[in-house]
């Protein structure tokens, strides 16, 4: 069993809820998938060296074709190690395949896990001074969930909105400078551009 720590633990929900993946290997396990951008190599490298006990090797420079432009890009990609307490959390985050946010998400958020969440798929709009958490494919249900969860949680005053490819969380200019606050530290400064100057 790999025994992980409470800060690992909570980078590794952050990264399920974020852009990882949770691919099942056998009836009981499963192996954690990074994926970045070229240009986030580095914040690869991070999320590896933090979760070291669950990763070995290097990562991997992958070339794909985009299906509609046919332009070459290039990503990173990391694979952990395949091993049964992914497969739990792989239970918990895809009962029936599909990625959702838990009906008890609160017990996977702290400063950490909302950090790599964020750090993933939030986005700073920088003329109205809002941010968003996009949600991707999820129910209303399961966003609002995750709404009452930010709240009862960190205080953050934030409500769900309907997206043309799913949910994501508003978060006016007052939140977003209490989530600023809230993650300080927990972040890496490349991602300034995602919070209030």
């Amino acid at each position: 069993m790999i025994n992980l720590t409470t800060r690992q633990k909570f980078v590794l929900y952050g990264a399920i809820l974020g852009d990882g993946f949770l691919q099942k290997t056998g009836a009981k396990n499963a192996r954690l998938r990074l994926e970045q951008g070229a240009k986030q190599k580095e914040y690869l490298l991070w999320k590896v060296k933090i979760l070291q006990p669950l990763f070995q090797g290097k990562s991997k420079k992958v070339e794909r074709i985009h299906p509609l432009t046919q332009k070459k890009y290039f990503y990173w990609r990391h694979q952990s190690q395949t091993n049964p307490f992914l497969g739990k959390l792989r239970n918990i985050f895809y009962p029936q395949g599909k990625k959702i946010i838990p009906q008890e998400i609160d017990k996977y958020l702290n400063p950490n896990s909302l950090a790599v969440w964020f750090m993933d798929d939030g986005y700073y709009y920088l003329r109205d001074k809002c941010g968003y958490l996009y949600l991707g494919n999820v129910s209303q249900r399961e966003a609002q969930v995750l709404q009452d969860a930010l709240k009862n949680k960190f205080q953050l005053c934030v409500h769900w909105l309907k997206k043309k490819d799913g949910y994501a969380i508003y978060l006016p200019p007052r939140e977003m400078k209490k989530l600023k606050t809230l993650l300080k530290g927990h972040y890496l400064e490349q991602f300034n551009y995602k919070f209030p100057s």
